[in-house]
């Protein structure tokens, strides 16, 4: 991989301060609410940001319930398309629930009612890390579709927990096929379990995750960027990745982008999107499940999403066991709870100055982030392409962000 050349780098932060009109926030205001000041302020925070190397490019925006409240970029272009990898993680949980509306499955039945292999559930009880050898024991608990949204259910990740790195590695299987690290229900892993969602979705639906997106959620809410795949004619939108792996910003090889949508499709990573699409995602959460008439959700299961969904446990600190793609996180560890789908801010005076206590959030392995307020009715998404997840400057970014919006609300 090339590092950025000194050159590159000062056209590139040249090109981000002369941004033109088109890229700046306000352009496509739909609703006052942000003052000019604001609006200056958000400009000068993503170009600081990319001046300073927190990130080669930065796209914004913010929200209340009614449109858009400021919108712009800095190094990239406010239409840039992002593979947003977890943040499909949220979509696929809406999904579920949609499905527990129209009484096609209880968020408490068993996985086991759906898909098979999840009957007889076996949790590691001695793990050897010298040869990735282990022994297991009978699940004490059964493993539901609640369990799956909240990341509870026993699942891991290979980049996040040592023992499903050294796991998957092993034995080239997903994380969703080997036994558990805990019990259903005790323990907070961030994990494949939404993967094992859209398995559900698909198996429920009698339908791709692609075409059922499509049809009953991006179409009613009007994303039209928002996919598995990105047409010809969109590729050049795609933004460029990065990583700072070991030290230096330097851009990642780059890998084909499917044209067209062809499974098999993940319920927890795959899609690609824009801030101005996914920031109709946030909209119709902060609406109470409806956007412009279109109702994707009823008030009550927004709400039950953003409620407690696992007791006294919190969302625990996840080690970064593959450090290319990672550092630990997320923030409020230790404090926040964890959801439907989405992590739930603590009333912690931490946060003073940043979203409310009870805000719904979740990231993507790029540093894309989005956070939705229901107190103060704002939301905010914000992304860019660089690995490792939690990387300081990305991590600066998006706070930098976050207090900007909340310094100049109204």
């Amino acid at each position: 991989m090339r590092p950025l050349t000194l050159a590159a780098a000062v056209t590139l932060i040249a090109v981000t301060a002369a941004l033109p009109a088109a890229q700046q926030p306000g352009e496509r205001t739909k609703v006052l609410g942000f003052s000019d000041a604001g609006k200056a302020a958000l400009i000068e925070q993503m170009n600081a940001a990319v001046k300073r190397g927190d990130a080669p490019g930065i796209v914004e925006i913010v929200v209340n319930r009614e449109g858009v409240l400021s919108e712009g970029a800095a190094g990239l272009p406010t239409n840039a398309i992002f593979n947003i990898a977890s943040m499909t993680k949220p979509v696929t949980s809406v999904a579920i629930m949609m499905l527990v509306e129209q009484g096609k499955l209880n968020i408490d039945d068993p996985v086991s009612k759906y898909l098979d292999g999840y009957d007889k559930l076996q949790v590691i009880s001695k793990f050897n890390a010298a040869d990735a050898t282990y022994e297991t024991r009978p699940a004490k608990t059964t493993m539901t579709v609640k369990h799956l949204l909240s990341h509870t259910s026993g699942i891991g990740y290979g980049f996040t927990n040592p023992i499903e790195n050294a796991l998957t590695a092993k034995t080239k299987k997903g994380e969703w096929e080997l036994p558990l690290l805990d019990d259903p229900g005790t323990k907070f892993n961030y994990s494949a379990s939404t993967r094992v969602l859209g398995m559900i979705v698909e198996k429920v639906t009698g339908s791709t995750l692609e075409s059922w997106y499509q049809e009953h959620i991006f179409k009613p809410l009007g994303m039209i960027d928002t996919s598995y795949a990105v047409p010809a004619d969109k590729q050049s939108r795609l933004a460029p990745q990065f990583t700072r792996f070991p030290g230096t910003i330097t851009p990642l090889p780059k890998t084909p982008v499917a044209t067209t949508a062809k499974p098999p499709f993940r319920g927890d990573g795959g899609l690609y999107s824009t801030v101005e699409d996914y920031s109709k995602f946030v909209r119709m959460l902060l609406n109470g499940g409806t956007l412009n008439g279109r109702k994707i959700l009823s008030e009550s299961s927004v709400r039950m999403m953003g409620e407690n969904a696992i007791g006294g446990i919190f969302v625990e600190r996840q080690p970064d066991a593959d450090k290319q793609r990672t550092r630990p996180f997320p923030l409020g560890a230790g404090k926040d709870k964890f959801g439907l789908g989405f992590q739930i801010t603590a009333n912690d005076p931490a946060t003073k100055g940043f979203r409310s206590p009870g805000s719904m959030s979740w990231a993507g392995i790029f540093n894309t982030e989005f956070w939705v307020d229901p107190v103060k009715h704002v939301g905010g998404v914000h992304m860019m392409q660089l690995l490792p997840f939690y990387d300081d400057g990305a991590i600066r970014a998006v706070r930098g962000f976050e207090e900007t919006v909340y310094k100049n609300m109204p």
